[in-house]
């Protein structure tokens, strides 16, 4: 079963150290959340909070990408820049189709929603409000509406990031908005003029850290004909006095155009992912196929060390775009995260490796002649006598990354302590696990690795862990591994795949 795979990208550009091949990353310098996703025209459209002169997080811009299918993208110049009303914090963009907003000479265009940040007049106290930009040729060049900001409120020092959407039983728009601990929803006719509807949040769900980053967003029940819900995704900025650092929870419940009900408990959390590094996750706004799928796309880093990662003329990538749903699992009603299927297209037909029913025993490796460091892993595993299973990753003699399965005590085990280069941050270097229960006897996996990652889907997306490594690039290894018994691989697909770049040009 001897294998080698590789990436196929052009040598030079985009293979710097941990570069990522089929995540997204700026051309250089520094990024963070994604912003303003959109789809018009045959594009998607993602901008991101970006620092164009640093390798840290400074002065916010937008910057800007477009694709065709959301894995190939073409890099644009900056869309927004600061300017008098303060820096370019983050934001949503939608199609205006009706001109509503009146800026857009009667045709069908872009409008975004963002939070201008500067201090209050001889203060150092940090102000934050929404306003508003416009395009009229498919978002290449913005303009600043001349009566920014369009919603401020002084009560609030943490008052951002605006996530708009089209409620259409209204005919009207809606503004989802971070406030503090809290979020704000607002309606309005023209995305101009704001008016307050209601309040979300005070005594519900995780409060660790600051409120950022909302999403608002209606999602079919899987199985279940027409039966829709929505789901209001939330980020949690970092805390001190937390390991796990910034991290997305979710409520699901009902709105009526005007406010948003959970319908767990208040004290109940569910998180997104369960890795330390998927924050900021928001959607493209009218994204195609059967009325509109929901498509997210999170930062790939966390608080704790992201102006510390150990990349070299960039930092930080996106994770993999997801589609969106519900389903109705033994531990309740979850949300549910599938790559998106357009990165199939990325696997190097004929390369794969592929088992069927094999018995994994303690000391043996049945992937002992497989290597690589850029491809997708799809398998059902049967634990049976062993105590643990699982895989590891980008292994050498030094460095490993496992992902583990723990029968006795149902745990999911991602264990990164020895990954790679760690010393940039105490905290990196960890071990996490949580409570997964089997499916009927099984544990269904689907791994993506990359030069610097590792997303997981558990169960056909029902949990998500997503993880940044940053190991030696020599370390290729792959061992499937079982400890203390004799386990099962009832069946494993393994695919080397494609550099995104590779088929671009680049």
């Amino acid at each position: 079963m001897e294998q080698a795979m590789t990436t196929g990208a052009n040598a030079g550009a985009y293979r710097e150290k941990y570069r990522p091949q089929y995540h997204f990353t700026p051309p250089t310098m520094w990024m963070n959340d994604p912003n303003g996703m959109v789809y018009f025209e045959g594009e998607y459209h993602l901008f991101y909070q970006h620092h164009p002169d640093g390798m840290t997080w400074g002065p916010m811009h937008w910057g800007h990408a477009v694709s065709r299918d959301l894995v190939h993208w073409e890099h644009l110049p900056i869309a927004l820049a600061p300017d008098g009303n303060g820096a370019i914090f983050s934001g949503s963009a939608v199609v205006d189709w009706t001109d509503s907003c009146g800026l857009l000479g009667g045709r069908p265009g872009l409008v975004a929603l963002f939070t201008h940040a500067d201090h209050y007049p001889g203060s150092t106290r940090p102000r934050q409000r929404q306003s508003l930009a416009y395009s009229t040729d498919r978002g290449r060049t913005w303009t600043m509406y001349a009566g920014n900001p369009v919603l401020s409120d002084e009560r609030f020092t943490d008052f951002r990031d605006p996530k708009v959407i089209w409620y259409e039983p209204g005919a009207y728009w809606v503004m989802v908005l971070a406030a503090g601990d809290r979020v704000r929803l607002y309606t309005s006719g023209d995305l101009k003029a704001w008016t307050f509807a209601s309040e979300f949040g005070a005594d519900e769900g995780s409060h660790d850290g600051v409120w950022e980053c909302p999403d608002l967003i209606e999602l079919p029940v899987e199985g279940s004909a027409g039966q829709r819900k929505w789901a209001l995704l939330v980020s949690i900025g970092d805390h001190p006095e937390l390991a796990d650092g910034s991290k997305t929870q979710y409520f699901v419940g009902s709105f009526d155009g005007l406010a948003f009900v959970n319908e767990a408990s208040a004290e109940r959390v569910l998180w997104l992912d369960h890795g330390r590094d998927n924050y900021a996750g928001v959607t493209w706004a009218d994204a195609p196929r059967d009325g509109g799928r929901k498509v997210a796309v999170g930062w790939m880093s966390n608080w704790k060390y992201a102006n510390q990662t150990p990349t070299s003329t960039w930092r930080s990538a996106m994770t993999l775009p997801r589609e969106l749903s519900l389903r109705e699992t033994p531990e309740g009603l979850r949300l549910v995260q599938r790559p998106i299927s357009e990165l199939q297209g990325l696997r190097q037909a004929g390369r794969e490796v592929l088992l069927r029913d094999a018995a994994v025993e303690p000391g043996e490796n049945l992937l002992a002649g497989v290597c690589g460091d850029v491809y997708e892993l799809v398998c059902e595993l049967e634990p049976g006598t062993a105590a643990e299973i699982g895989f590891k990753l980008r292994t050498s003699a030094e460095e490993e990354t496992v992902i583990g399965y723990r029968a006795a005590e149902q745990t999911l085990i991602v264990d990164r302590r020895r990954s790679g280069e760690s010393s940039f941050h105490d905290g990196f270097a960890c071990r996490h696990e949580l409570r997964v229960p089997l499916r009927k006897g099984r544990l269904r996996l689907q791994l993506f690795v990359d030069q610097s990652s590792v997303e997981l889907f558990v169960h056909d997306g029902e949990i998500v862990l997503t993880d940044q490594i940053f190991p030696d690039p020599a370390s290729t290894g792959l061992a499937l591994y079982a400890e203390g018994g004799e386990g099962r691989a009832v069946e494993l697909q393994l695919y080397p795949l494609k550099s995104m770049y590779a088929l671009v040009g680049v």
